[in-house]
């Protein structure tokens, strides 16, 4: 179709088969300044930012600063050790893909 563009921002390889029956999309909104924490999730997480900017380390790696348009992973029982926001705030889409009765969890990291 003409004018139609199509662009891989992320293509992102699972560490094992993941059985997705679901799928839950979130916009969460983290005010200018705030530290989400050190934390894990019970499953993946994808994410797009909207608005604003964060810092993002998983574990031990380098901090990654994120815009609007930029795309994130962050993996199931993967400490993810900053999502920060800047002082600009952040508004960003987060997709979790869920197996039958699963519901997304954040656990903080003790003392994180």
């Amino acid at each position: 179709m003409a004018g139609i563009t199509r662009q891989i921002l992320l293509d992102q390889t699972l560490p094992g088969p993941l059985a997705t029956a679901r799928v839950q999309v979130r916009r969460i909104t983290i005010p200018p300044g705030v530290a989400a924490g050190a934390h894990f999730h019970n499953g993946p997480v994808f994410g797009s930012i909207e608005q604003g900017s964060v810092i993002l380390q998983v574990e031990d790696g380098p901090q990654t600063v994120l815009n609007a348009g930029d795309v994130f992973y962050e993996p199931a029982e993967v400490q993810v050790t900053r999502f920060d926001a800047t002082d600009a705030g952040a508004v960003f889409l987060a997709y979790f893909p869920l197996q039958a009765g699963q519901d997304p969890e954040l656990r903080p990291v003790a003392g994180g």
